[in-house]
């Protein structure tokens, strides 16, 4: 599939991911991952005849369902899925729930890391404290929030908040 895919426009890599058992993961649970340039790109894999036959052909060695997992800030706001597809939240919403978590977490680095990098030139610092906080927000703070507030990023159908 790796090598189907490379053919494709924007594709960017690809690599097989093997469970992870000291972090509890499921030892039959492995995931291909594969990045594209652009959303289009990858839809344009996602859709190809090539794909297709790829699956069809490894489809007897796949137990249960395939999952398509998509990366970023976009992924943070996902909507849960289930029987009935739910609309993502108002764009206010994941403001909101964006800022919730950049604002403390450049705060705790301005304090932990403040006098550390103030003598450094300004673009340094400002690439190592967003940089932190891209990685602080992608894989602790967003995942967190968007769990605690998915009652109201995603209230039950006919609620408005």
């Amino acid at each position: 599939m790796t090598a189907a895919a490379s053919e494709f426009a924007g594709y960017l890599g690809g690599q097989f991911v093997r469970p992870n058992a000291q972090d509890g993961d499921d030892p039959a649970l492995y995931h291909v991952v594969f990045a594209f340039d652009t959303p289009e790109h990858l839809q344009r894999w996602q859709d190809s005849p090539t794909r297709a036959l790829g699956l069809a052909a490894i489809a007897p060695h796949i137990e249960g369902q395939t999952l398509r997992q998509v990366s970023g800030l976009g992924h943070w706001f996902a909507a849960p899925m289930g029987p009935k597809p739910l609309p993502p939240p108002p764009r206010w919403k994941v403001a909101v729930v964006t800022w919730l978590g950049i604002c403390p977490t450049v705060f705790v680095l301005f304090l932990v890391l403040g006098e550390l990098l103030a003598p450094w030139p300004l673009l340094p610092r400002v690439m190592v404290l967003t940089g932190l906080v891209v990685l602080i927000m992608t894989w602790l703070v967003a995942p967190q929030l968007t769990r605690l507030l998915k009652p109201w990023l995603y209230p039950p159908a006919g609620e408005s908040h």
